[in-house]
């Protein structure tokens, strides 16, 4: 059994994110990388968010990362009960940049800053958009 929330509500897709959303509903996870400083970053953008260029891209992540912060509240509004564990964390991808998201089919107290997780795609209501969420791995 899944303890993620699904199907999760549609993000905001704009022209901008929409390649992104679309990538993601397929499994794959974009990331941006910039061609004139190299840096890589999430989400990925028409501009790069460090030197602000222009020629940016974007490439497909490993999908894999370190749990870099995590919190579980006792208690929140609105999140159903059937999906609780709630576990909001900030991931860092093997690639460099990190992202908000939640962990999937976790016991919180198991959780150690560090663990290995791995990207997994949780559907919405439009089949051409998925919300990336991650899970352990051994």
């Amino acid at each position: 059994m899944s303890d993620a929330w699904e199907p999760r509500p549609v993000p905001d897709v704009t022209p901008e994110t929409a390649e992104y959303w679309a990538a993601a509903a397929d499994g794959d996870l974009l990331v941006g990388t910039c061609e004139a400083c190299e840096a890589v970053f999430h989400y990925p953008r028409a501009h790069c968010p460090d030197c602000f260029s222009e020629a940016v891209s974007t490439t497909t992540a490993a999908g894999t990362a370190r749990l870099y912060t995590f919190a579980s509240p006792e208690r929140i509004e609105g999140w159903p009960d059937e999906h609780r564990p709630l576990i909001v964390a900030q991931v860092e991808l093997d690639e460099g940049p990190r992202l908000i998201t939640n962990v999937v089919d976790a016991d919180p107290s198991a959780l150690s800053i560090g663990d290995r997780v791995a990207v997994r795609f949780v559907p919405t209501d439009r089949d051409d958009v998925a919300i990336p969420v991650f899970e352990p791995v051994d």
